[in-house]
């Protein structure tokens, strides 16, 4: 996933270059009931709205790579006549002029998506002249010579704005504000065919969701005929299982620091790549190489690995990697202590009890308080 093919796409969203064709909706209420559709030509539509909606297409298009964003291949029987895909195609194709195809799209969603409330059903149809690009990156639009044909569409909660006090300008007064139905930022949404290297990719859809957590399986079958993703969570549960199998009695301390170090090492010096760090299974191993596992347990790894994840399953390194805080825990302790300064906790038998020493040089606060250390009271007493 490339950041920059997203962005490109996003900054058609504006009136200088919104490249949208036609605008269809419907809206659902808690009983899945369609109270109604619409459908219209976008730039006949007052430019209030039009920017409201902008709004709500670049947020459908937002979002960090790996977990609110996510590109996700076809499986063969989707392209199939008749499959997902297929249908995506043929809705693309008739720019939505198709009234029976856009309402079975509406169907589809309706029978997959599972939520309680009310909500709103925005499909566009959009058609991209891209530009070449000279040498230096500059656009050149008198030189374009490729089309990115694409329907975007996006599921908006629709919730009663909430109860207060408003100002009347006409009355000149301060009164009970009127409570309406609001559209709000988009829960799921998806962009086909995937804008890939400047491009369509038809193998392709991005496919997006608010809270990556909330995984939707019949959603995604059903409208995106792909299989469901691991999600942020799973990934790092999956991860920290397929260490603990695989390092078995030698996942001390300092082995975990050491993988996680790696990782955090990997992702720094990519920083700047604008796709995200992906690792396959062969990284994975290869990180444990070089983090000092032992060759018989990275032998393991291989087993442990195939039946946790799957052989060809990619971990997203920033859904495993620990870069915030490293939590170390007990059953009646946590020490959270920063990624790049675990060097100051060791592991130690001391009185022939296992212990975490951790290195104080600085000052120590309990509860908010400043304290004194062992080296502090030392300097009193002998003052």
């Amino acid at each position: 996933m490339n950041k920059k093919d997203i962005l490109e796409i996003r900054k058609q969203f504006t009136p200088e270059r919104c490249c949208i064709n036609r605008i269809c909706g419907c809206y659902v209420d808690h009983e899945k009931t369609k109270k109604f559709v619409s459908k219209a030509a976008f730039l006949s539509l007052p430019e209030e709205e039009e920017f409201k909606y902008f709004t709500l297409f670049k947020q459908t298009l937002s979002g960090t790579p790996g977990k609110n964003l996510v590109y996700m291949d076809f499986p063969t029987d989707a392209e199939m006549p008749d499959g997902t895909q297929d249908f995506l195609m043929k809705l693309r194709a008739s720019k939505l002029d198709d009234d029976m195809l856009v309402e079975e799209f509406y169907d589809r969603i309706i029978e997959s998506f599972h939520y309680g409330e009310n909500y709103y059903i925005i499909l566009i149809h959009g058609t991209y002249d891209i530009p070449g690009k000279s040498s230096d990156g500059l656009e050149m639009y008198d030189a374009s010579d490729n089309v990115y044909d694409h329907i975007l569409c996006s599921i908006c909660p629709v919730n009663m704005s909430k109860a207060g006090l408003a100002y009347n300008e006409v009355e000149n007064v301060i009164e009970n504000r009127i409570r309406d139905w609001v559209v709000e930022a988009p829960m799921r949404g998806f962009l086909f065919p995937a804008f890939v290297d400047r491009s369509a990719d038809i193998h392709q859809v991005i496919a997006y969701a608010k809270n990556p957590e909330d995984e939707q399986p019949d959603y995604l079958e059903r409208i995106l005929g792909a299989a469901v993703p691991m999600t942020p969570k799973t990934q790092k549960s999956t991860f920290n299982i397929i260490l603990a199998e695989t390092l078995g009695d030698e996942g001390d301390y300092e082995a975990i620091c050491n993988i996680h170090e790696q990782i955090n090492e990997l992702i720094e010096e990519q920083k700047d790549n604008p796709e995200p760090l992906v690792l396959s299974k062969p990284d994975v191993r290869r990180i444990l190489s070089m983090s000092g596992v032992d060759e018989d347990r990275l032998d393991h790894f291989e087993q442990v690995y195939d039946e946790e994840a799957g052989e060809r399953t990619e971990l997203l390194a920033n859904n495993i990697a620990v870069t915030k805080k490293f939590e170390i825990e007990t059953p009646d302790i946590i020490i959270k202590v920063s990624p790049d300064r675990a060097d100051l906790i060791e592991t130690r038998v001391i009185d022939g009890r296992q212990c975490l020493v951790i290195a104080v040089d600085d000052h120590i606060q309990v509860n908010g308080i400043n304290v004194r250390t062992i080296a502090q009271k030392a300097e009193t007493s002998e003052e």
